[in-house]
């Protein structure tokens, strides 16, 4: 069994992303894992490049079976967790396009407004993953999204600290208790570890 990435961002997660969409493809087939999926926030920018990367290694006869599913990290306004939104049909993306649309028009150049209710208007046949750091929130956004689409994860990220037990804990109740299963992902948010120091310094900048 090989591992596939449920979610990386990329360069176009402005000063949160540090390798280029055709980075984080590349390294995923060099590694031997049988998938990733690419979601920057509130944007598809690197959609067609990480694409094209896939493109591109299947030309030189790699990564045939690898799967590349791409879509959004939205992230609120109000207090609802960050949300990664997978289309799983051509009208999802048209939906998709059009709630981040949405949201670019409410703000200033760079940035996007978007509220749970946007969501649930426009996430019909959308796989979600939810983010779950607010408490008070998460079984609100879950009820809701419950009521729009059966393919909702919640995902588990140990992010190497003293509190990872508790939090793993707290997300395995929650799971129990709303009964949609836990997604593990890393959250990825380079390529290689060489990248790390640029990570850092766009943390700094940010």
């Amino acid at each position: 069994m090989t591992y596939a990435e449920p979610i990386a961002a990329t360069n176009f997660s402005f000063l949160r992303g540090a390798s280029h969409p055709g980075e984080m493809v590349e390294t995923a087939i060099a590694l031997g894992h049988s998938g990733i999926g690419i979601a920057d926030r509130n944007s598809v920018a690197g959609v067609v490049r990480a694409w094209s990367a896939l493109k591109l290694a299947r030309e030189e006869g790699r990564g045939f079976d690898f799967k590349l599913i791409t879509g959004a990290r939205l992230v609120f306004a109000d207090t609802t967790p960050d949300i990664i939104a997978y289309p799983t049909t051509r009208g999802a993306w048209g939906r998709l396009t059009q709630l981040l649309s949405v949201g670019n028009l409410r703000a200033h150049k760079g940035e996007c407004i978007l509220t749970f209710a946007d969501l649930l208007e426009w996430c019909e046949e959308m796989a979600l993953i939810i983010m779950p750091l607010r408490k008070p929130s998460n079984e609100r956004v879950l009820q809701g999204l419950e009521a729009k689409t059966n393919h909702v994860w919640i995902g588990a990220t140990m992010h190497r600290g003293g509190r990872d037990k508790r939090c793993l804990a707290y997300l395995q109740v929650l799971s129990a208790q709303t009964r949609i299963p836990l997604i593990a992902t890393n959250d990825a948010l380079y390529a290689t570890p060489e990248a790390r120091p640029l990570h850092d310094i766009l943390t700094c900048i940010r």
